[in-house]
């Protein structure tokens, strides 16, 4: 999750700031502030066990299975799992419930970026937990729990009822399938108000706005052969290599920030062999739309180029009885996340400023492409914060978490989602 700076936001209304000391002060909300700082191996031990359970894209079906039976045994109500692996939990609350049947989402997705068979390497040392996954998501399914678990344990009562998810398909080629899912459906679509969005690990940012990205998988085929018998036939594999040349030349804005990268290549069986097909995979990303689809543009013609003169070179060296070579290319969107950005004066906002003042907390409001793009992109209001405790090495086999300071962001959540689901006197 890349973070890009945005703008600052108002400070928090009075109003606001008062409702938070006045909740923080309710004495089963205290007790569950020290609850939340006494429990810190259990939150740990979650945290281990789920990241020993293999998530990769597509198939995080244990994961959900683990993540259902946990909220069974926290007591949450009507716990289940969707059709794509998505859990669910309900915390009513135990005080005077709401009856139009909105509801506050906190969710926290349980998939990661790494292909089955990569060695999940779990262990802990000290405050510190290492291996893939241990921090995104890791940290953002503990506080999920561990948050559910400070409800039940303390019996905190809120009006509105608390709806805790634990959603696939955030990373990569998920293409946030799950939240999509979600939204998607009558039952979430309606009843859900807002949505605090748990992703990684610390307490310093505010991700308000929805970075938008699209995604490729480029494939040039054509005819194949052998390296000296049939040499040349159109090589698809030079054919991506001037297309990347061409377009890797575009020019991109810094305002706003564009960005273009390719991450992957594939294609050939052996040294001696003209591959038959040859693929990339192509990631573009802006704060802007239009930058998007323009270097779509670029992309495309880059390819239609390099097809063009890979095609005429080859008809050049190739005997005239074999010039039909049959050589084409396809461009397939295999990712599209759609950008949104919330408004500064929303309430979420205001209400995440005004508990973060009470606690001392300093974040700044950022740009980042999260599961909060759904909502986001829907005009429903949604951030997406850390789990508390600190982390580095996303996306790598070298990924860690730090627990120190974890209760911090255990605490902001908690005042979070107490303010957002509204507390009774």
């Amino acid at each position: 999750m890349a973070l890009t700076p945005r703008p600052e936001i108002s400070d928090p209304s009075v109003p606001h700031r008062q409702e938070v000391v006045r909740v923080a002060s309710l004495p089963e909300v205290r007790s569950a502030f020290a609850w939340l700082l006494s429990q810190e191996q259990k939150f740990s031990d979650w945290q281990l066990q789920l990241a020993r359970i293999p998530a990769p894209p597509f198939g995080e079906r244990d994961r959900s299975d683990w993540l259902l039976d946990q909220f069974l045994e926290l007591g949450l109500e009507d716990v289940h799992s969707d059709e794509v692996g998505n859990v669910f939990g309900t915390h009513t609350g135990h005080g005077h419930p709401s009856t139009d049947g909105k509801c506050v989402a906190v969710s926290a997705h349980i998939d990661t970026v790494f292909p089955a068979g990569t060695p999940l390497n779990v262990q802990q040392q000290g405050t510190r937990l290492y291996g893939p996954g241990i921090s995104d998501n890791g940290a953002g399914v503990a506080a999920l729990l561990a948050v559910a678990a400070a409800l039940r344990e303390r019996r905190v009562e809120h009006s509105a009822p608390i709806l805790f998810i634990g959603n696939v398909g955030e990373e990569g080629e998920g293409d946030l399938r799950g939240m999509r899912h979600i939204f998607s459906q009558p039952r979430w679509n309606d009843s859900i108000t807002c949505s605090l969005i748990l992703d990684g690990a610390g307490s310093d940012t505010i991700v308000a706005e929805a970075l938008g990205s699209r995604r490729f998988e480029v494939i040039v085929r054509g005819p194949g052969g052998h390296s000296w018998s049939d040499f040349g036939a159109p090589n698809p594999i030079v054919v991506l290599a001037h297309a990347i040349e061409a377009f890797t030349g575009t020019s991109v804005t810094t305002s706003p920030k564009t960005t273009f990268n390719i991450g992957v290549i594939r294609g050939g069986t052996s040294v001696n062999s003209i591959p038959e097909s040859a693929s990339m995979r192509v990631d573009i990303r802006s704060t802007s739309t239009a930058e998007i689809e323009r270097l779509e543009g670029a992309l495309r013609l880059a390819l239609d180029e390099a097809v063009r003169e890979e095609t005429e070179l080859s008809e050049s060296r190739a005997p005239a009885q074999r010039r039909t070579f049959g050589l084409s290319s396809e461009l397939v969107v295999i990712g599209d996340r759609p950008g949104g950005e919330l408004p500064s004066d929303s309430r979420i906002l205001r209400v995440l400023r005004s508990v973060d003042a009470h606690l001392g907390n300093v974040a700044h409001v950022q740009r980042a492409s999260t599961d909060a793009n759904i909502p986001l992109s829907l005009g429903r209001e949604a951030v997406a914060i850390g789990g508390g405790g600190s982390g580095g090495g996303a996306h790598t086999l070298h990924e860690w978490f730090d627990s120190t300071g974890r209760d911090l962001g255990l605490k902001r959540i908690l005042l979070i989602l107490l303010m957002l689901a509204g507390v009774s006197e």
